[in-house]
This record gives C-alpha cells, sequence and structure tokens, in this order.
C-alpha cells in the first residue's frame, strides 16, 4: 500500500468526516487475486470515497484502475485486461439491511467494529472482473477462421437423440 494509507479504516469515522483515500498497491500483494493472473507485474491504482448519499444511506465509492495479466485461452498468450471499476457499496450492519439500500448499490456487510482493509475491497472488486474463461480483444477472428464443422456442432448437442424420440409415431 502507499506509504500514508492505513492498513485498516475506521468505515464510520470515514463517513461521518466524509473522507476518502486513495493509493497504489502492487499485484504481488494481493494474495487472493494471484492465482488467476499470469504474473505479478504493475500495481492497482486506487480510490475509496465514504459518504452518505440524500437518503442519509452510508456508502464507500470504488474507483479502481488496473492492468492484469492473464492468459487468453484462445492463442495462450498472455494479454492485458484493463480493469476500470467505479463501484458504490452501500455499508450495512445486518443482513436484513441489504433490502433498504438504493438501486445502483451493492451491499457490504460490515464487521462489528467497523474497521475495513481497504486492499482487501479493492482485491474483491478485481476478482470479480475476471472473466471465467479471459479471451484477448482480437482473438475473434480465429473462430471465423476455423468455425466448427455442422456435424461436429449437432454431435455436441446431447438432446439430440432425445429430440428425435419425441417426434417418433406410437
Amino acid at each position: 500500500m502507499s506509504a500514508n494509507l492505513p492498513e485498516m479504516l475506521d468505515a464510520w469515522r470515514m463517513v461521518e468526516a466524509r473522507r476518502g483515500v486513495e493509493g497504489r498497491l502492487p499485484l504481488s500483494a494481493l494474495t487472493r487475486l494471484r492465482d488467476s493472473l499470469l504474473d505479478t507485474e504493475g500495481d492497482v491504482r486506487f480510490a475509496l470515497d465514504f459518504d452518505r448519499d440524500s437518503l442519509k444511506v452510508p456508502y464507500v465509492e470504488l474507483r479502481i484502475e488496473a492492468e492484469l495479466p492473464l492468459e487468453c485461452q484462445r492463442s495462450l498468450q498472455r494479454f492485458l485486461l484493463s480493469v476500470r471499476i467505479v463501484q458504490r457499496l452501500g455499508l450495512i450492519r445486518e443482513e436484513a439491511d441489504e433490502a433498504a439500500l438504493p438501486p445502483g448499490y451493492e451491499p457490504l456487510l460490515m464487521p462489528q467494529d467497523g474497521m475495513l482493509r481497504a486492499s482487501e475491497l479493492v482485491e474483491d472488486e478485481l476478482i470479480l472482473a475476471i472473466p471465467v474463461v479471459p479471451m484477448a480483444p482480437g482473438t475473434e477472428a480465429m473462430e471465423r477462421d476455423w468455425p466448427a464443422e455442422e456435424a461436429e456442432q449437432e454431435r455436441a448437442n446431447p438432446f439430440a437423440a432425445l429430440a428425435a424420440l419425441k417426434h417418433k409415431p406410437k
């Protein structure tokens, strides 16, 4: 983390003071994210702004920018996934409070002591941003060059045999 950024933040104090923090994290410091990356070169820039909205709902707004090194599953080459996240998290004390959040808010269930780790919030959002099957932009042309044959597509359907039985006369 940045040298002047505290490891733990008192979310409720930050909301009351309407404060924010910003910083940088090396990708290598994000231990849960590391297994999803091809390597850990680079860093993440982030800002967290704490406040209350017009309905007096406490929130933290995350702004995250990163270039995540991933392996394209089409070409097996390294590529950088550009991630730009703006996410508003409504701070709730109990799960039942989630229903009262305005549209566009994601719930963040607060620990009893109200302390948050900025690095964990950032890491959670980055984990959610990684696609299940990473594919580099521009590799779509590979599918057009080698389309699946019609017979292969029909064999791939496990319910084709059931469809034939459905139309069979009794």
